[in-house]
């Protein structure tokens, strides 16, 4: 029987790994991402690609299946102001918090405007656009 104590404890101990692994590979690293960005750097989008790969072969082996449905309203534009918010700030959600863990403090902008953007999709989306939020908890 799993213990409470047991989850966190296996949450923070693969939290850890997975934060030193993208550090080493340099995804905390502004530059970094700024040269996989403009393609001057192929090495950490392969990375990144590499990963991708490995994950649908792994849905595969474990067969998860998606159940088709229609795309959310919002996928499209949250999917390109994400990855205008990536290209700006150096980093996805998670990124800045490995970038402060590294002792990099300029990343905790990042976090504010993660917080932020958060607050202000959900009020938009409630108060103006009246779009169903469904699973997206807005």
């Amino acid at each position: 029987m799993r213990t409470q104590g047991g989850i966190l404890l296996a949450n923070v101990v693969a939290g850890l790994a997975l934060g030193f692994t993208v550090t080493n590979i340099g995804f905390g690293d502004y530059a970094e991402l700024h040269r996989m960005f403009t393609f001057q750097d192929l090495r950490m989008f392969l990375a990144f690609a590499g990963a991708v790969a490995i994950i649908v072969v792994v849905f595969a082996v474990l067969r998860v299946r998606r159940t088709p449905t229609r795309i959310h309203a919002g996928v499209v534009p949250g999917a390109a102001l994400f990855g205008v918010g990536w290209a700006i700030s150096g980093g996805c959600p998670a990124i800045p918090i490995i970038q402060v863990g590294s002792g990099y403090l300029p990343a905790l902008a990042s976090i504010a405007g993660v917080v932020v953007g958060i607050r202000l999709c959900r009020w938009t989306t409630t108060r103006h656009l009246h779009i169903d939020t469904g699973s997206c908890g807005a």
